[in-house]
C-alpha cells in the first residue's frame, strides 16, 4: 500500500476552496451550474493559474498559423470546457442522464456490441477532450462492464472526493500501482472493458508524433490489447453546441499490429478529432515537454 502523502497546507487550502465552490454549484439547477462553473474556471481561475498562457504556448508550437483572435477564443473556451467537465462529473445521476440521452454513433458500435455479447475484453481509449467521462457513463448506463484506470492526484484531499465522484458514475476503478493493475487484469480476463486516457506526457513513453511534434506516449493500451486479445477502440464525447449535450462516438477498432503502430493510430485518431474541435481538447496539459511547451 502506498504511503499517505504528508500534510500540505497549500493542498489543503486549495481543496477547501474547491469543495466550497462545488458545494455551492451543486445547489443550483444543472443547466445553470454547468455553464457557471465553466465561466468561473475560464474567467477567474485560468488567468491566475496560467492556463490561458499554456494554451497559447501549445498552440504556438503546433498550430503557429492560427489567427490571434482564434487563439484567444480557444484560450478562453478550453478552461470553460474544463470547468464544465469538473462539475458534470460531480453531478452524478444528472450527468449520466445527459450522457446516455443520445445514441452511440461511429464505425465501432457493432464491434463493441459483439464484444459485449461474446465476453471479449475491450480497451476503450479516449483523451482529455469534451467530457472524457461521458462515454464511460453512457456505456455503463447501457449495461456495459466498463472499468477505468486512473492516476491518483497529487492533492490527496481533493483526490478523496474526486474518486468518490467518478465512482458515482460507475465502477470498478483501478488506481495506478501494483494492486490496481492486478485488479485491472482480472477485470479484463473476465471479459470486461477498460477505459484509458493516453494523451498526456509520459516520461518513459515512446517518442511518437501528435500534431506533427514528438510527444512521449505510453504504449500500455496497445500492449494490453495484444496481451489479452482485446479490441482497441477509440471513443469520445464531443460537447454539443448547447454546452450540455454530447455526441458519443465509438470509432472502429484499431487493427492489431506493433504497440508503436497501434499507439500512433490512437494519436492520429485523437488529433483528427481535435482539429475539428480545437476548443474541446485540454490544451492546458504539457503534452510536448521539452518542446518549449
Amino acid at each position: 500500500m502506498a504511503d499517505t502523502p504528508p500534510f500540505t497546507l497549500r493542498h489543503w487550502l486549495q481543496d477547501r476552496a474547491l469543495r466550497a465552490l462545488i458545494w455551492l454549484l451543486l445547489r443550483l439547477p444543472y443547466r445553470v451550474r454547468v455553464p457557471l462553473c465553466g465561466w468561473v474556471i475560464s474567467r477567474l481561475v485560468a488567468p491566475l493559474a496560467g492556463y490561458r498562457q499554456r494554451v497559447r504556448d501549445n498552440l504556438a508550437l503546433v498550430l503557429p498559423d492560427l489567427p490571434s483572435a482564434e487563439v484567444e477564443r480557444i484560450a478562453r473556451a478550453v478552461p470553460d470546457n474544463v470547468g464544465r467537465t469538473v462539475i458534470e462529473i460531480y453531478s452524478g445521476p444528472e450527468f449520466i442522464a445527459h450522457a446516455v440521452s443520445h445514441p452511440l454513433t461511429g464505425g465501432g458500435v457493432a464491434a463493441l456490441e459483439e464484444a459485449h455479447r461474446d465476453g471479449r475484453p475491450v480497451i476503450l481509449v479516449t483523451g482529455h477532450f469534451g467530457n472524457y467521462d461521458a462515454s464511460r457513463a453512457a456505456l455503463i448506463a447501457r449495461g456495459y462492464r466498463v472499468g477505468a484506470l486512473y492516476m491518483p492526484m497529487a492533492n490527496r484531499y481533493f483526490n478523496e472526493h474526486y474518486v468518490a465522484a467518478i465512482s458515482g458514475i460507475g465502477t470498478p476503478l483501478f488506481p495506478r500501482g501494483r494492486a490496481g493493475m492486478a485488479n485491472m487484469v482480472r477485470h479484463l480476463k473476465s471479459g470486461g472493458m477498460l477505459g484509458l486516457l493516453v494523451d498526456q506526457h509520459m516520461g518513459h513513453g515512446e517518442p511518437l508524433t501528435f500534431f506533427g511534434e514528438q510527444a512521449l506516449t505510453a504504449l500500455s493500451a496497445a500492449e494490453l490489447a495484444l496481451k489479452y486479445n482485446a479490441l482497441l477502440v477509440p471513443t469520445y464525447a464531443i460537447r454539443g453546441p448547447d454546452g450540455l449535450s454530447f455526441d458519443i462516438i465509438v470509432e472502429a477498432p484499431i487493427p492489431h499490429n506493433t504497440p508503436e503502430a497501434m499507439t500512433q493510430a490512437l494519436n492520429d485518431s485523437l488529433e483528427a478529432l481535435v482539429r475539428g474541435h480545437l476548443d474541446q481538447w485540454f490544451w492546458i496539459h504539457r503534452r510536448w515537454k521539452g518542446k518549449d511547451s
